[in-house]
This record gives structure tokens, sequence and C-alpha cells, in this order.
């Protein structure tokens, strides 16, 4: 299944109280403390679509990063954005977010995992490992990518078929980027890194439930939360938390790509690098696409 989205995805204009978004709506800055950041998608996914952002800034000081998930809740139900997304949107019920760190993203498929539903999946819980991101845990399971993961054009989870084209991100052009690039695509660098690319989907498992799933630069994290119901309209969530300040929304095309991605793709397909870029003559706005996006 690929998922048709003709809907240009932006932020809800209710969020957290120290959240600012830009004109077009796709980007999320924290501008004060650490919380109150929680942020929503202005439309509900549909299934198998990716919320993908990208992290544009962060800030030294604060433990902690993204978060990011499903709910429910619908944002202009609530009283008041709740000032974390772990625990305080959580304990509200029907809301599923897991927290970024810098390992252990990785969900591991254990057959002593509890269905959904036995603890109370249902009415939303903490997800991930929270408090102690960064602090000391226990090993995580290595890596296992196929001999396919460079050359798919597209990520295949369950039955759900993602275009890859923006799901790995990229440095910001610089007499180092073809290296940033190479450690982005092997994803060598932290989840929680800038340009680092973050998205969470719902898949279909049968009558009106589904799994969420985080993907990461590229890679899928596996179902970080399993019997999600499906009834209601699912927001996707971003909790732009501590040291993550600043986020934007990365589209996603899943049917026929636009005139520029497909400029872009003939235009990268034959040079090097596109650092290259600097030596054509071709319009700047053009460049500065092709080697942004």
């Amino acid at each position: 299944m690929e998922p048709f989205s003709d809907q240009f995805l932006e932020f809800h204009p209710i969020h957290g109280t120290n959240v600012r978004l830009d004109y077009s709506g796709t980007q999320a800055t924290r501008v004060e403390s650490f919380a109150n950041g929680v942020c929503f998608s202005k439309q509900p996914l549909k299934p198998g679509e990716i919320f993908l952002i990208e992290i544009e800034d962060k800030e030294l000081g604060w433990c902690g990063h993204l978060r990011v998930g499903l709910t429910s809740q619908d944002p202009r139900s609530l009283e008041v954005v709740p000032e974390y997304s772990i625990p305080d949107l959580t304990d509200l019920g029907n809301s599923w977010v897991f927290a970024i760190t810098r390992n252990h993203n990785k969900i591991i498929e254990d057959a002593e995992v509890l269905e959904a539903g036995e603890e109370g999946l249902d009415g939303g819980q903490r997800l991930g490992r929270g408090e102690a991101e960064d602090g000391h845990q226990e090993e995580a399971a290595p890596k296992v990518k196929t001999k396919t993961f460079f050359t798919d054009t597209h990520l295949y989870i369950d039955s759900v078929r993602i275009p890859r084209d923006k799901l790995v991100g990229r440095s910001r052009p610089g007499r180092f980027s073809h290296i940033l690039d190479d450690l982005y695509k092997t994803n060598a660098l932290p989840p929680t890194a800038r340009r680092s690319r973050i998205g969470v989907l719902y898949v279909p498992k049968g009558q009106d439930l589904a799994d969420m799933h985080i993907v990461i630069n590229g890679e899928d994290m596996g179902a970080s939360a399993k019997g999600i119901p499906t009834i209601e309209p699912l927001y996707a969530v971003v909790d732009v938390f501590a040291a993550t300040k600043c986020v934007r929304i990365v589209q996603v095309e899943y049917g026929f790509s636009s005139l520029q991605t497909l400029c872009r793709k003939t235009i990268q397909k034959h040079i090097v690098h596109r650092m290259a870029l600097d030596w054509l003559e071709l319009p700047e706005a053009l460049k500065h696409y092709c080697k942004y996006e």
C-alpha cells in the first residue's frame, strides 16, 4: 500500500506556549525554556502517511531530546496544551509518544511483550527510554541493514511503501558536506543531530487497529506502539523538547513527482556531489533547491 496524500502538511495553530511557527506553518521553534514545545499536525494523518520532520537547530545546556508520536486527542478540544508530551499528554489518554535518544531507538521484538491493552495502551503510556535518555542503558541491538538499503527506492513497512527520496537528511553545504552526507546515509550520526530526519506513521493491522512506527534517517525503528485504535482520527505529535530547538516539516511525495523534484533528480544524477552545482550555469534558486532538498 502506497498512501496517496495530496495535502500539504503543516503544524496545527494550537501548540505549546513556547512554540513559534513560521509563516508557512512548517517550521516550529521553541523560543524559551526547555518545555511547552508540544506541536501537532494540522490535519489527521492517513494510514501509511509519514509525518517527517528535520532537526534544524539545537540548544546546549538541556538534557533530553525530541519526542514524537500520535494522539487521537483533537488539539481543538484541549483546554490547554500540555507542558510535556511525556507524561502530561499521554496521561490524558489515547496518546502514544516516543522519546528519541542518541542511541537505543530500535524496538526489539520480544515474545514476552504484552499485547496491546494489557497495560492500558489504549489510554496512552510512555514509550521509549524517556528520562534516562543519555544515562546508562542496556546494550543496543546491532543494526541490521539489507543489501538493498542504498538501492531501494522505497522503504517497506509491512504493506506500506514510502519513497526514500526525502527520508535521509543532508548536511549543510560546505567543504566536508560530501563526507557528512555519507554518514547520514549510513545512519552513523546520532538521530538527535542537526539535519537528522525523523518521521512517525501508523500501519493498519486489522480492523480499526494499527501499529505506530518511527523512521529515523530512512530506517524503520520497528513498532513502538501496537494495537492503536484508529476509530478516531490520529494526529502527529512533535515535542520540541530540551536540546531540540527547531524542527521543520519535510514534504514527502507519494504519487507523481513534481516538476521541481524531477529537475532536481535529473541534475543530481549527472554530478558527483551536490556541491558541484556551484560550477554549473544554473539559476541560483535552482542551485539552492538542489543542495538543500
